[in-house]
């Protein structure tokens, strides 16, 4: 009885846990807009809400429809390729050459690559920058650049590439725009050098922007079975005095980021990779969100970084720098590259729990060199760790389930005297020295761990087309010919079967029959590498069951025979 209050417990636990993601999307906390300040003022003209002298010049929100594209041009290294367009040196297409956007198989040797930031209407994403003036010209991220080249690749040797972008005013300003890639490296080295050869002095602001369509969407099945679905996509952002905080699209209305602070970075994100603007560390940026035509079939939102005051004397020049990350979630490297980036891996509340769990499975595949037999050893090694807890759940378990004819007895002689009958329950467990609540202890410690893994193996882009052994060719997908979940329907089956149904009603009792083929049924469209795990699980707990289950049989009929 003890296993089975145990076993739907779990189920119970881990559909709440479901419930509570989806419920925190929508009505969990979510950053408040802080009060209007000065910078704040700005943000607000920069949006063109806020008319008015003294106030920096308003960003234009997308280009002019006659206008159109300029030139496309590329800059890649040996893992990122980059597309601009001149028409305001945006980045409008991106491809991460070491992703491929499908597992390599052998009808399928050479799939396209990862393309992230991307052109197409239906997937729109772009990251764009610029310059505001109230007091001359500036190039916004609507004016039309020069190209130095066509095609700047990284050569043989060469330890970083750049592609230069100019612009220039008759009144005699000059900017250049230089987009530098290193060997190796995610991380786009932005600066824009502003040459004042006018006879006044230039002053003006520096943004840089993210813009994006949501998601398109998919049928039931694919919102039930895709990974994907469940990952968050949507706007981020990280503050040293708030750390990391999240905004879904929907929320872009009802919740819009207004604030300037220092030190801290705004993403566009989705599952397994993402893109982020992060200015200059010492400088008080405005970062804020805004909906472009809220009113059409694709409204486009967008995420700004609005920098701080701008003074080139003339004959001087002004270098205005940022970077520019697009690339994958690669755990334990992010930090490197700004304070918090780490957390994109957005594992929420889970983060004190998954982070450590990353770390070992981390070290378990450098052990190993498979990710699969890394999820095996990290279920032996976590079983190790509680196996005392788990030990005393089973005896407990084990003890009660001889209990149950007793149990049953003392039943039929109460009747519907429910207070009777739990004391007299409470005493045969005393004289029997079973503790009923110790199946409940260790489930205070592996649901945690369970949880945190979930969103390890959901969100680990190391997982991401990793092979297993044979027909498993992807831990990120569903097991093809769904052997990982036939095994798990298996083990459910024998661990149900383990359990005594004595005492239970007949509804309960032939909902437990049930349950190995609805489990069963719900991990046949999980990812692999989580199927893996829990069947893995699965058949060590049902080991330990069955091993202590002999041993608590022969300790009675010792008993008895005594």
């Amino acid at each position: 009885m003890n296993q089975t209050r145990t076993f739907l417990l779990f189920a119970l636990m881990f559909v709440a846990y479901l419930l509570w993601t989806e419920w925190q999307k929508d009505y969990g906390p979510h950053p408040q807009a802080a009060a209007p300040t000065a910078q704040n003022e700005a943000a607000k003209a920069a949006d063109g809400s806020v008319p008015g002298a003294g106030t920096p010049a308003a960003v234009p929100t997308d280009a002019v429809a006659n206008e159109g594209k300029g030139q496309l041009v590329t800059l890649s290294n040996d893992v990122l390729r980059l597309t601009i367009d001149t028409r305001g040196g945006s980045i409008v297409r991106s491809e991460l050459l070491a992703y491929p956007d499908e597992p390599v198989t052998k009808k399928n040797p050479n799939p396209p690559p990862v393309r992230l930031l991307d052109d197409d209407p239906a997937h729109f994403f772009a990251a764009q920058d610029g310059l505001v003036s109230n007091t001359g010209a500036a190039p916004d991220h609507r004016a039309l650049f020069q190209a130095s080249t066509t095609d700047a690749k990284l050569a043989d040797g060469q330890a970083s590439t750049g592609l230069d972008l100019t612009w220039s005013d008759p009144s005699g300003v000059k900017v250049t725009k230089r987009y530098t890639l290193k060997r190796g490296g995610y991380v786009v080295d932005f600066d824009q050098r502003i040459d004042n050869g006018s006879q006044a002095a230039w002053s003006g602001n520096a943004y840089q922007q993210m813009q994006r369509v949501p998601a398109p969407k998919v049928n039931w099945f694919k919102a039930y079975t895709d990974p994907a679905q469940h990952s968050f996509f949507g706007a981020a952002w990280y503050s040293p005095e708030s750390k990391f905080e999240s905004l879904l699209f929907n929320d872009f209305t009802k919740k819009p980021l207004n604030r300037t602070f220092a030190g801290g970075w705004i993403s566009m994100q989705q599952h397994y990779f993402f893109a982020a603007w992060i200015p200059p560390a010492d400088q008080n940026v405005t970062y804020s969100t805004a909906i472009i035509d809220p009113d059409a079939a694709t409204p486009r939102y967008l995420v700004r970084a609005f920098g701080p005051a701008i003074q080139v004397a003339p004959g001087q020049s002004v270098d205005s720098t940022a970077r520019l990350y697009i690339g994958p979630k690669l755990q334990g490297t992010l930090d490197a590259i700004a304070p918090g980036l780490d957390l994109t891996a957005n594992y929420g509340w889970l983060t004190i729990i998954a982070t450590p769990l990353h770390w070992l499975l981390s070290q378990l595949h450098t052990i190993s060199g498979n990710w699969g037999v890394a999820i095996v050893l990290l279920v032996l090694i976590i079983k190790a760790a509680l196996f005392k807890l788990t030990d005393a759940q089973f005896r407990s378990g084990a003890r009660m389930r001889k209990l149950q004819p007793r149990v049953q007895a003392l039943k039929e002689r109460y009747g519907d005297d429910r207070v009777k009958m739990q004391q007299a329950m409470m005493e045969l467990y005393k004289k029997e020295k079973i503790n009923p609540m110790a199946g409940c202890l260790p489930m205070l410690v592996t649901v945690p761990i369970f949880l945190g893994l979930l969103r390890v193996l959901s969100e680990s882009i190391e997982l991401r087309h990793a092979p297993f052994f044979g027909w498993i060719h992807d831990l990120s997908a569903a097991d093809p010919y769904y052997v990982l979940p036939v095994l798990y329907f298996i083990v459910t089956l024998l661990t149900q079967r383990m359990m005594s149904t004595a005492g239970m009603d007949p509804t309960q009792a032939k909902m437990m029959k049930v349950m190995p083929l609805l489990f069963g049924v719900f991990f046949a469209f999980f990812p692999a590498g989580l199927v893996l795990y829990w069947t893995v699980n699965g058949a060590t707990s049902l080991l330990q069951q069955w091993w202590i289950n002999r041993s608590v049989d022969r300790a009675h009929e010792k008993a008895r025979t005594a």
